[in-house]
């Protein structure tokens, strides 16, 4: 399913970063940290995206995917990759507060993994109703409506501009014109 919604949206960082941490669950650790570069990289040098606006209750901020990249790392057996990573990640965090991403430094430090963030779990892309409500499919043509020609024989269908012209053939019967 994630591979279908970033094939559709190949912008959606919090796509990316829900791939990555399913791609870590199954043991499939260079996806994980591909993806987690690359929702890292759609995040575009902000430091969070609020996703409710699209219906996901849910704010993605830039130091917890580096903070699960580093994860992604850790189970990769690059070390020294995961604190550089979780040093950037401490000048993401809002506010300085770094108490996780301190406890997290030590732990690569002694060389033990770290759990990789997710977006909570039960969380889910819901629309607002008037949003869905607009899908419904509109009529913008109306009702067609049945025009009789007052040219004798006329059995042309079309638009008048790509009528073929022939001669006398557009003068209208005297009784016609009544």
């Amino acid at each position: 399913a994630f591979n279908k919604t970033v094939a559709k949206d190949k912008s959606l960082a919090v796509g990316f970063f829900q791939r990555g941490f399913v791609h870590l669950q199954l043991e499939m650790y260079e996806e994980a940290l591909s993806d987690y570069h690359l929702a890292f990289r759609h995040l575009r040098q902000n430091p969070f995206i609020d996703y409710k606006q699209l219906g996901l209750r849910h704010i993605l901020y830039a130091w917890e995917v580096l903070y699960s990249t580093a994860a992604a790392q850790c189970q990769l057996q690059q070390w020294e990759e995961a604190r550089a990573t979780l040093e950037k990640a401490v000048v993401w965090r809002p506010e300085g507060r770094t108490a996780i991403l301190d406890l997290a430094l030590e732990r690569v430090q002694d060389r033990l993994f770290l759990e990789p963030m997710q977006v909570p779990p039960g969380e889910f892309f819901r629309p607002r109703k008037k949003e869905v409500e607009q899908l419904d499919s509109k009529d913008f043509l109306g009702k067609p409506k049945v025009i009789s020609s007052i040219i004798p024989n006329d059995e042309y269908i079309g638009f008048e501009p790509l009528r073929p012209q022939k001669q006398g053939f557009y003068e209208p019967r005297a009784d016609a014109l009544r």
